[in-house]
């Protein structure tokens, strides 16, 4: 009985422990949970500046050892963009970062860090949905303008297709199956990177709410 006795006593002041917190100390846990959270997306944010940088590098290196002009203005482009994006990532990181600091309420704090990734996990999706058209168009420009002959390719293309509208058919078809496995592709990594520490700062707002 006295086990029991005690293994009840325990129970009901796990059960009640919440109670005798006052609101200073639930937002100082909340603050510190926060905080973790917040950090864990400064750590996607570096990631992905790293990984900017390495592919901004490698197009350049194309752009570098290529003898054709519409490679080197194809990945040149890429490149720029991509360099751009860094800059975007770094403030990105950096008004974050500014949000841990900050000497607003918690609350503030976390709709403030909520809001801004929200808009930028919706514009980083619309932006690779768009790229992608937008480099299928703009290699076929510039293959029209500079045809190249890679002896492999031209080998698959005569033993496979014996018709123009094969060639295209074939493209169509792989155009829509690669925009297909991007689409999820997308939203599986901007999940994994910023999705789901978005949803662990909305349940500390509800909390605080």
């Amino acid at each position: 009985m006295e086990l029991d006795e005690l293994k009840y006593q325990l129970n009901q002041k796990l059960a009640t422990d919440h109670a005798s917190r006052t609101d200073a100390d639930i937002a100082a846990l909340l603050k510190k949970k926060t905080s973790s959270v917040i950090g864990k997306l400064k750590r996607s944010l570096v990631v992905e500046m790293v990984l900017c940088v390495l592919f901004s590098i490698a197009m350049l290196y194309v752009c570098f050892v290529s003898d054709y002009w519409s490679i080197r203005l194809y990945f040149g482009v890429f490149a720029v963009l991509m360099f751009l994006f860094t800059f975007i990532l770094y403030y990105l990181y950096k008004r974050t970062q500014k949000l841990t600091s900050s000497h607003q309420p918690v609350k503030a704090n976390l709709q403030s860090a909520v809001s801004l990734l929200e808009e930028f996990v919706k514009r980083y999706f619309q932006f690779t949905m768009a790229m992608l058209p937008v480099c299928f168009v703009f290699s076929l420009i510039l293959s029209s303008m500079e045809p190249i002959s890679v002896p492999e390719v031209d080998k698959f293309v005569l033993h496979y297709f014996s018709a123009r509208w094969q060639v295209l058919t074939f493209l169509g078809v792989y155009m829509i199956v690669l925009a297909v496995t991007l689409y999820y592709f997308t939203k599986w990594y901007l999940k994994k990177l910023y999705g789901n520490y978005l949803t662990e700062l909305k349940k500390c707002i509800e909390e605080l709410g």
